[in-house]
């Protein structure tokens, strides 16, 4: 038994997944491994898989699964509450015994989050209202249309805004659910089971990296793709339109040319994006200066990182790090 709440009574963490038809089989199966792993460290431990009816419950891949209880069996206090994703998301999102029953079991929740597209079944309950999410990139601007009271940022792998998680696609699950135990049980235990699942800690960058939308945009031209890599990797050089056409062994004017084509954005937009996310990375996971990671990122000065901000981001580092950063004081920071 471990401590469940901030009254500090002791309780049983019980993890409850909530399926539905078609639903994507590794947005459950991810997280569950990592909260299965967790148990076998923590006593207290259970997890289970809530349906709407009793019976197995097909993925959309063809593997069924087979619930531990039904919506109306599921009472009583949970712990963490995940709604998982799928293609059959919008389907279930037009259940209205599911989404009710979501809604009020996520109010004897400590905690609720979702996996993947699963974010459109929090957002249909009304759990998302005002908040900071992320989902599957392809489905990032189907979720902001149809729930415009929630703030989507594409890019993350996953979001914590208070007691709402969510993640980015599929195997993102599997950093949110590591995540959680790290929150709960502390950093070795989370490396422990991270060695055991052959999995980063704390995977490197975004899922921009992996969108379709900058796949799609991954130049033809080898020297172009190269350089691209190059740049996330030296955002403190010189990056300038001269600098990055002289590494691609190009004329600046053509290198300006082909790169705008080939990648839908000019060297000088591609870069202030990848110092941008860079610094958003470093404000949410470390506590160094906001000097100090505006030098690592590259912007010349503190006030070019301001007001790359304000215009990216619309808001502050200071003001970014302290609503979204697990490190950030408790008071706020002028910087």
């Amino acid at each position: 038994m471990v401590p469940g709440g901030d009254d500090g009574v002791m309780t049983s963490r019980r993890i409850v997944f909530a399926v539905f038809p078609d639903f994507q089989i590794l947005d459950l199966t991810g997280p569950h491994e990592v909260f299965t792993q967790v148990g076998r460290h923590v006593a207290g431990m259970a997890v289970d898989i809530v349906a709407a009816d009793p019976g197995p419950v097909a993925s959309s891949g063809g593997l069924a699964v087979s619930p531990t209880t039904t919506l109306a069996q599921a009472t009583g206090p949970i712990d963490t509450l995940i709604a998982v994703g799928g293609a059959g998301i919008l389907r279930a999102c037009e259940d209205a015994r599911l989404v009710s029953w979501f809604r009020q079991a996520a109010g004897r929740a400590r905690r609720t989050a979702s996996v993947c597209s699963g974010a459109f079944l929090l957002a249909e309950a009304g759990l998302l209202d005002g908040r900071r999410a992320v989902t599957h990139w392809s489905r990032c601007e189907n979720l902001a249309q149809r729930y415009p009271q929630v703030t989507v940022d594409p890019d993350p792998i996953f979001i914590r805004d208070g007691d709402v998680w969510t993640s980015a696609g599929v195997t993102a699950g599997l950093d949110l659910a590591l995540a959680m135990a790290e929150a709960d049980h502390g950093p070795e235990l989370s490396r422990t089971i991270a060695r055991q699942l052959v999995m980063f800690v704390q995977r490197p960058g975004g899922q921009r990296q992996f969108s379709a939308q900058l796949a799609a945009q991954r130049p033809a031209r080898a020297p172009l793709r190269d350089l691209q890599d190059w740049i996330g990797d030296h955002l403190h050089e010189d990056l300038t339109v001269a600098a990055l056409a002289a590494r691609a062994a190009m004329s600046e004017r053509n290198f300006a040319r082909l790169f705008h084509a080939e990648t839908g954005r000019t060297p000088a937009a591609y870069v202030e994006t990848a110092r941008i996310e860079a610094a958003r990375r470093l404000l949410e996971t470390t506590g160094a200066t906001v000097e100090a990671i505006a030098r690592t990122c590259g912007f010349a000065t503190v006030e070019t990182l301001h007001r790359s901000f304000r215009r990216t981001v619309r808001t502050t580092p200071a003001q970014y790090r302290n609503r979204f950063s697990s490190t950030a004081p408790s008071s706020p920071s002028s910087s």
